[in-house]
């Protein structure tokens, strides 16, 4: 872990000194450095901090997000399940299970909340990664507003499944749909915190203020311990100051929730989904990697993760 924590510093350092990866929001911005501690194992303790990966909006870095800061919070020896709540099911296939694979409703979280009886720990998949498990999704999720109108503390459903499985775990990250409907209610229902990928484009802007009506809204209802752990930019590109400007426009608004940490475009990305892997392990010294990696270290920081 040594090796990854100098990575981490030298990436930071360069961002910051040469401006040739502008790796946080500090260096874009010209302000002071942010360091986070070491960290070298995690608690081991159970009783997991329950994280919803959210934003209405498609095509913005949840399911990236989810797959990459699981598998970075898992070589820090903690103990990581990630739940596919999308019916796209991506986060799945991003984990090298292939689409043919997944028809199935059975092994899938969609099964799961139709079926009370069943067992969630017989549903968990393991991951390449060590330390790095995965309840798949499945297409039916996509019936979830109809299947479950009328049934009574809907809004419930996954909390309960989840709640045996907090001691197994330290870190249980829900990839959500892009929408705020039905499942990301019950997410956010079952959540500790919650951390919102922004792509560095205008228009994201303009959909965060839902995310947070939507937020208050399960406070006042659902899950009043509910928290933001932070609104993470991504999709930055360092050549176009329409990123830059978006940034600072997002800082300037929400200057407690904007992490310093930054998810900077790269193929790599694509193609460690295409291997079926984390990019920690499909191209582990990349500053995508490296990235996730100081995003664990900062939610672990912010107190987002134990």
């Amino acid at each position: 872990m040594a090796n990854v924590n100098s990575q981490v510093s030298r990436l930071d350092a360069k961002s910051t000194n040469s401006g040739e990866d502008l790796s946080s929001t500090s260096a874009v911005l010209g302000h002071s450095p942010i360091e986070f501690p070491e960290i070298t194992k995690g608690s081991g303790e159970g009783g997991a901090k329950v994280i919803s990966v959210v934003n209405q909006k498609g095509g913005v870095g949840k399911t990236t997000t989810t797959i990459n800061l699981g598998a970075a919070l898992a070589e820090l020896g903690r103990r990581v399940l990630l739940i596919d709540f999308d019916s796209q099911a991506s986060m799945t296939t991003g984990l090298g299970i292939k689409p043919a694979q997944i028809k199935e409703q059975y092994g899938s979280i969609w099964y799961l909340l139709n079926d009370s009886a069943a067992n969630p720990a017989d549903f968990i998949v393991k991951s390449n990664v060590p330390g790095l498990d995965f309840i798949r999704g499945h297409a039916d999720l996509a019936a979830a507003e109809a299947a479950f109108v009328s049934e009574i503390a809907k809004e419930h459903k996954l909390r309960k499944i989840l709640a045996p499985l907090l001691s197994i775990y330290d870190d249980i990250l829900i990839d959500c749909s892009p929408s705020l409907g039905t499942l990301t209610i019950n997410a956010l229902t079952a959540s500790t915190g919650v951390l919102i990928p922004m792509e560095c484009e205008y228009f994201a802007v303009l959909g965060l203020g839902l995310v947070k009506t939507t937020i208050d809204k399960i406070r006042e209802n659902t899950n009043p311990s509910l928290e933001v752990y932070g609104i993470l930019a991504t999709m930055f590109d360092r050549k176009t100051a329409h990123s830059r400007e978006v940034l600072e426009l997002i800082y300037n608004e929400f200057p407690k929730e904007l992490l310093d940490t930054i998810i900077s475009r790269t193929v790599r990305f694509s193609e460690s989904t295409v291997k079926g892997e984390p990019i920690t392990t499909y191209a582990s010294t990349s500053p995508g990697a490296i990235s996730y990696r100081r995003l664990a270290r900062e939610l672990i920081s912010r107190g987002g993760s134990k």
